[in-house]
Formats: C-alpha cells, sequence, structure tokens
C-alpha cells in the first residue's frame, strides 16, 4: 500500500493538524505502509493560485500512489482514490471566528472536497453528526491519540493550565475574565494562571510561558483548562489525562465526548460559571484526585495505533471500491 500524504498544511506552524501528520505517519509505516510524503510551501493565509498549483504537483506525484490522504479537506484532480480527514466544521458554526475570506473559500472547497472522496474520516461524532447535517456526507470516527502524552507526576497544585493560542473560537477572553473573577472572590491565595504556547495575555497572576516544559506544567496545574467554544477534538484534554491532570473543560459535544467523566464542564459563554469551577478545582482536593483518577483510566482509549489501523482500514476499502 502506497499513500501519498499531503504534509504542507502541517508543516506551517503548530496546530491540530501537524500534531496528526507527525504522530500517525510513523505509525502507518509501522504497519508497512509506505508513506510518500508530499511537502510544498503553503503559508499561513489563502493564496486561491499557490492552492491551484499545489494540487496540481499532487496529481503529479500520486501517479506512484494507491491513495492520496488529504489531512484537511481538498481535491487533487487524479483518478487515484482519495482520504480525507474532517477535524472540524468550525468554519460553518462559528464563521464570526474565522477570516471572511477564509470561510467563504471553505464553504465551497471543504464540502466539495467531502463528497467526492472514497472516505472521510473525523476524530469525533460531533464532528461527523455536523458534517452529515451541514454537508449529507456520512464519515468514519476514528478518535486520535494524544498531541503529547506526559507521564502522571503529580505535585501539589501552583497554577491553573491553558494550553494553546488566541483564535478566536479558544476563548480566551472569557477564560482571562473567569480568571480575575475567581482571583477577586477566592478566600485562599489564589492559583496562577499559565499560558502555555503561542497565546498572550496580561494581567494579576496570569503567566505565558512560550516554550513550555509541558510536564513539569501538568505535574503542578490544578486543572488543564478548555474553555473553547468549538473543538473537533480537543488534544490538550487527551493529554491532560495522559499526565493525571484534571480537566476543566467547555461544556460542548466534542470535549464531552473526549473527556467522558473525567472532566469539570462549563458553560463558556458564562463567565461566572468558568470562574465558579476554577474556585472549585483550586480549593476541593477530593475532585481534583476523582478527576485524576477518572482521567488516567480514560486516557488508555487514545491510542495512535488503533488510530493507524482504522486509517489503513480506510486505506483498502478506498482501493477496493475504485476497482470495483
Amino acid at each position: 500500500m502506497r499513500v501519498l500524504f499531503d504534509v504542507s498544511f502541517a508543516r506551517r506552524g503548530p496546530s491540530g493538524t501537524q500534531v496528526v501528520v507527525d504522530a500517525l505517519i510513523p505509525e502507518l509505516r509501522a504497519l508497512g505502509v509506505e508513506v510518500i510524503e508530499a511537502d510544498g510551501r503553503r503559508g499561513r493565509h489563502l493564496n486561491l493560485a499557490a492552492e491551484a498549483q499545489w494540487q496540481a504537483r499532487l496529481a503529479r506525484a500520486a501517479r506512484r500512489a494507491d491513495v492520496v490522504h488529504q489531512p484537511l479537506p481538498a481535491w487533487t484532480p487524479t483518478r487515484v482514490p482519495q482520504v480525507v480527514t474532517v477535524h472540524d466544521l468550525g468554519f460553518e458554526r462559528l464563521p464570526d471566528c474565522f477570516d471572511a475570506r477564509f470561510g467563504a473559500y471553505a464553504r465551497r472547497a471543504h464540502p466539495f472536497a467531502a463528497r467526492r472522496a472514497a472516505a472521510v474520516l473525523t476524530p469525533t461524532r460531533a464532528t461527523a453528526d455536523d458534517i452529515r447535517a451541514l454537508w449529507g456526507v456520512e464519515s468514519v470516527v476514528v478518535p486520535f491519540g494524544p498531541g503529547q502524552a506526559p507521564r502522571p507526576d503529580r505535585g501539589a497544585p501552583r497554577h491553573f493550565l491553558y494550553v494553546g493560542d488566541n483564535e478566536p473560537r479558544k476563548n480566551l477572553p472569557r477564560l482571562l475574565a473567569a480568571y480575575a473573577r475567581y482571583r477577586e472572590q477566592t478566600t485562599q491565595p489564589p492559583l496562577d494562571l499559565v499560558l502555555a504556547g503561542s497565546a498572550k495575555a496580561t494581567g494579576p497572576g496570569v503567566r505565558v510561558e512560550p516554550q513550555p516544559d509541558l510536564a513539569n506544567l501538568h505535574r503542578h496545574a490544578a486543572a488543564l483548562v478548555l474553555p473553547s467554544l468549538l473543538e473537533g477534538f480537543g488534544f490538550p484534554v487527551v493529554e491532560a489525562m495522559h499526565a493525571g491532570t484534571p480537566v476543566l473543560a467547555a461544556d460542548i459535544p466534542a470535549l464531552r465526548e473526549v473527556a467522558g467523566d473525567a472532566a469539570r464542564f462549563a458553560d463558556p459563554y458564562d463567565v461566572g460559571a468558568l470562574a465558579e469551577a476554577l474556585t472549585e478545582l483550586a480549593t476541593v482536593g477530593p475532585l481534583r484526585e476523582e478527576l485524576r483518577r477518572r482521567g488516567t483510566a480514560r486516557a488508555a482509549a487514545f491510542s495512535w495505533r488503533t488510530c493507524a489501523l482504522a486509517y489503513l482500514d480506510a486505506y483498502e476499502r478506498a482501493v477496493t471500491l475504485r476497482q470495483l
């Protein structure tokens, strides 16, 4: 089995796509798949002419492959069967959180690619339901593994931990407002809020770690906080569960699905509810211990080997359909 894997999106910078590409390809190769990595220069911003040129290059490269894997919805003009990964439909559900030009393009190009693919895979049932409702396309749910999997190593809680950027749908302004309210209301010395990654903010107790030591940050985290308005999967939640870090997650379908009973949920639009949850996790040790126990058990369900096996099955089905 030879798979042409478009890795160009993953090389633009840190993203969920990069996590998938970097973790899935080695597992596929370990299963005997010959992965041909197709890499081209892509900027952070949409360039329609460059995109057309890139897809033409992929079409030529596809002549050597049995399957083309698009880790984001795209269509290559080739008779070789294509498998598409759809992470989420944020640009459909939360259009105001995305550049208008990108949104207009994605609402045309992404469903076009999905409808012509031999198989569409997605990491959660929540996204699969969106794909069916908005695009009329059936997809296969294949959960991802963890982006990173710090070993459980608990220390005294010193801070809350946010991992990510300040993309609008990540809802960082409400988290900062909730954290400020928590500091005002707590009767104990307040914990810091650590922003690990590219997010930037200032304020009392807020600390930015652009090059974080995630293992150490998890060790002293009272909770991982992910207040997103929409997620397709939620890598930070799975990483936290692996690390034994309690999770405070937005009460949205994908995070409910991934975290199950191993998280404290709060309405991401309600600053008061987020502040209340922060206070609870900062002060109630038994709750943190119960979430740690449940999260560690649940983390075992997320494996890149299992993910790779499901993708290999999708590739084989795509080839079989092409031969019929």
